[in-house]
């Protein structure tokens, strides 16, 4: 537990944020507590501190880190909008790290609400055709980003889905085969649907399909075995499991139609692999492979993307795993999937770190290609990347997980990686660690320091301050 004896705690901000999450009014979260409504009102506008004692009947009753709740302002946030601040439409202000810190730790609907106008103006400096049209756009930029923002939101877990999908995954059987054929028996016996494996020319494209009207799940011949399991488990949620999501969706609250079709496919995407891998034995299986994608893949006959995905999903109350976060990159570079643990060494509006070497994994596909990592703010990961074949077409696509190293030793991978990691930056133009002999762009944060009788080893110098 944290030591909060030598000072008074005022986390009024971070506690209303914890009760909207779990779906509280003040009053039935009083109740909980075994406090009035008015002092859990005082502690939530910071008229009184948190107490030790309410810190624990918070860790107790809702079973919480401590240390995350205590811990400082909302490193995510705070990530967000020093690299919203450094654009060049509003970085002459200068606005000082600490009142970012203080608008991301005390006013997070404040800190979102910068976020989302960013993004979309982002949006709109790239398509400036589109500008009149994302006048009248829902309150998000796109569905997409409200997608991940509302995951980013869950830890990447879906509560009422995993608990529902594990029950049933439970009921069909253990093990790949068994949990195919026992699909397959439900599918028949209780929705009349069969599956058959069709050839490429039949589906015109597509890789699977359900015919309505005669109730028959196809599936590509061009498909490798797990994702044809894959395939069989999608379509069991479709029907199995469409109160849980449908009430999830709800839950999310969607701005538009195409934000809530899109929420359902990634919904009812998550429920399929929760069956594959059901959260208790996927757990226990990663800590006892030391979280193997392979021997895991291997085990609950999945793909090394299925498996990466999962590990980000790990956060059950009471049997949380480690936060991984994830990243699928094209080979232009371009992040095609993003789903961040508790930290994430990537600028989220900008590319990656040209020194991080993922891009390095093109040029041995199948082989992992791992690092230990620093950022600029000194927190260092350990990262994996496997470039793969993408399924049913050409090309490659490569898949970055990665934790805190902290967690090194739980990770057999990370053995032999040394001691020494590899200095990394958000993109280019938001980095300012000097010296850099891979800066591909100037930091819009720094004035240029040109001397015309000087040749540095870095491009672009720039003046420190």
């Amino acid at each position: 537990m944290v030591n909060v004896s030598d000072r008074k705690l005022y986390l009024g901000p971070r506690l209303r944020v914890l009760r909207r999450e779990l779906g509280l009014n003040q009053t039935r979260m009083a109740e909980e507590l075994g406090v009035s409504p008015s002092y859990l009102n005082h502690l939530e506008r910071n008229q009184r501190p948190l107490t030790a004692q309410m810190l624990l009947r918070l860790a107790s009753t809702y079973d919480i880190d401590m240390r995350d709740f205590v811990a400082g302002a909302n490193e995510a946030a705070a990530s967000d909008l020093h690299e919203i601040f450094a654009d060049g439409l509003v970085r002459d202000i200068g606005i000082p790290r600490h009142e970012v810190m203080e608008v991301a730790e005390n006013y997070p609907s404040v800190a979102e609400a910068v976020t989302r106008l960013y993004r979309a103006l982002t949006d709109m400096r790239r398509m400036p055709d589109r500008i009149e049209q994302l006048g009248t756009a829902s309150t998000t930029a796109s569905p997409l980003d409200w997608l991940r923002d509302h995951l980013d939101q869950k830890h990447n877990h879906l509560a009422e889905i995993d608990s529902e999908a594990e029950a049933l995954s439970l009921e069909l059987g253990a093990g790949p085969e068994a949990l195919r054929e026992g699909m397959l028996a439900r599918l028949g016996e209780r929705y009349g649907i069969a599956v058959r494996v069709m050839p490429e020319d039949a589906l015109a494209g597509t890789l699977r399909h359900y015919d309505f009207h005669r109730r028959r799940l196809m599936l590509s011949e061009r498909l490798p075995a797990e994702s044809r399991l894959f395939g069989i488990a999608y379509q069991l949620a479709l029907h199995a499991m469409s109160k849980p999501i449908g009430a999830t969706i709800d839950r999310a609250a969607p701005p538009d139609a195409e934000a809530a079709a899109l929420g359902k496919l990634a919904f009812t995407n998550y429920a399929a692999a929760a069956i594959l891998m059901p959260y208790t034995r996927f757990a226990e299986a990663a800590v006892a492979t030391r979280h193997d994608p392979d021997r895991l893949a291997a085990r609950f006959g999945t793909s090394y993307e299925q498996v990466a995905h999962r590990l980000t999903t790990l956060s059950r109350q009471g049997a949380r795993g480690i936060p991984f976060f994830l990243l699928k990159l094209d080979e232009a570079g371009n992040v095609a999937k993003r789903y961040a643990g508790d930290a994430m060494p990537i600028a989220r509006f900008g590319g990656h770190c040209p020194r991080w070497r993922i891009q390095r994994a093109f040029r041995l596909p199948g082989e992992t290609v791992t690092a230990l990592v620093e950022a600029p703010d000194e927190a260092c990961y350990v990262t994996l990347a496997r470039a793969l074949p993408r399924v049913g077409t050409a090309g490659l696509a490569t898949i970055v997980l990665g934790c805190e190293a902290k967690h090194r030793e739980a990770i057999g991978y990370a053995d032999g990686l040394g001691a020494t990691p590899i200095p990394i930056g958000p993109a280019c133009h938001l980095c300012e660690r000097p010296a850099c002999p891979d800066r591909a762009l100037p930091p819009v944060t720094r004035t240029l320091d040109i001397n015309q009788y000087q040749r540095p080893i870095a491009p672009y110098p720039f003046r420190a301050t």
